[in-house]
């Protein structure tokens, strides 16, 4: 068993591990110790609320089951609201082949005995994330994440792994929550818990290598049916990157044989013209465009009115 983390640790375990922890006023001192023991800790535990708009829910509780009821509150939206730093009524009474399992970060977590000799709200941490637990509601990948990181963050404060974790319906046959796989939810904390506290997912993008971009480059070049090309005809309307370039560079070489070719026609056109006409000042200028001009008479006859 583990000394639960005081509300400073607390904070600083979470915010380190990235989770938009914001403090409701109160919250150190918020909890039910002078109900009953709080601690040892032996682990967490993930709920979902059943509801919607559930803060003040879980900050007061009812006459029945007062407040507070979890630790941290999480929204839709990613923000986990710090509610409580010690014993809070999140979990009830426990099976103890689930505690067992906990306490021994066994890799099988069994289905919860019937009977529940354990008091669940003194050994773990809760979390309870928004949600109707209905199947269809989904948690935003921002919820999840956060999620994630808080069960990390209090696994790696205490030195646990990631089997420290369970769902509320793990640890008793009351209980649904939470509505998702806790299989693949203790996956990512468990890969979180590979890396440091402020390692993101998106850290380990790697550089494409050479190779790696050549191969790339080869399949965009080669793709077929990749970009639409008016002189396409109906059966093949879209070509590979690689014929529009070919097919492109081709035209090109045609065009300038054909220019070439016109150039040399204007300036035989022009020596003619020339020889012909020896009062005719012709000349082939770059480019090939003619310029002539043409000798003016000495006397220029006015338009007549």
């Amino acid at each position: 068993m583990a000394t639960p983390l005081t509300a400073a640790r607390l904070l600083g375990a979470l915010r380190a591990e990235g989770v938009r922890a914001v403090e409701r006023s109160g919250w150190r001192t918020h909890h039910r110790n002078h109900k009953g023991p709080w601690g040892g800790v032996n682990g967490v535990a993930i709920h979902h609320t059943a509801g919607t708009n559930s803060l003040e829910f879980v900050w007061r509780g009812t006459a029945a089951l007062p407040g507070p009821l979890c630790h941290t509150h999480l929204a839709k939206n990613g923000t986990a609201t710090m509610i409580s730093a010690g014993r809070a009524n999140h979990f009830g009474r426990m099976a103890r082949n689930a505690y067992s399992a906990m306490v021994n970060e066994s890799p099988h977590h069994p289905r919860p005995d019937g009977a529940e000799p354990i008091d669940g709200n003194r050994h773990t941490y809760g979390i309870e994330i928004e949600n109707l637990g209905d199947g269809r509601d989904p948690y935003p990948a921002v919820q999840y994440d956060q999620a994630v990181r808080w069960a990390a963050a209090i696994c790696r404060a205490h030195g646990w792994n990631q089997h420290s974790v369970i769902g509320h319906k793990e640890g008793t046959r009351r209980k649904i929550d939470p509505s998702f796989d806790m299989n693949a939810f203790r996956g990512k904390v468990a890969e979180r818990l590979r890396h440091p506290a402020h390692w993101n997912p998106e850290d380990d993008a790697m550089p494409l290598s050479q190779e790696d971009i050549e191969k790339v480059a080869q399949r965009v070049w080669e793709k077929d049916h990749f970009i639409r090309v008016p002189w396409g005809t109906e059966a093949n309307p879209e070509w590979m990157a690689k014929s529009i370039i070919v097919d492109t560079g081709t035209r090109l070489r045609d065009l300038q044989e054909q220019v070439t070719a016109l150039r040399a026609a204007v300036c035989e056109l022009t020596a003619a013209l020339a020889a012909d006409h020896p009062g005719t000042e012709a000349s082939a200028a770059a480019g090939g465009r003619v310029i002539t001009t043409l000798d003016q008479p000495a006397t220029r006859t006015e338009p007549q009115p």
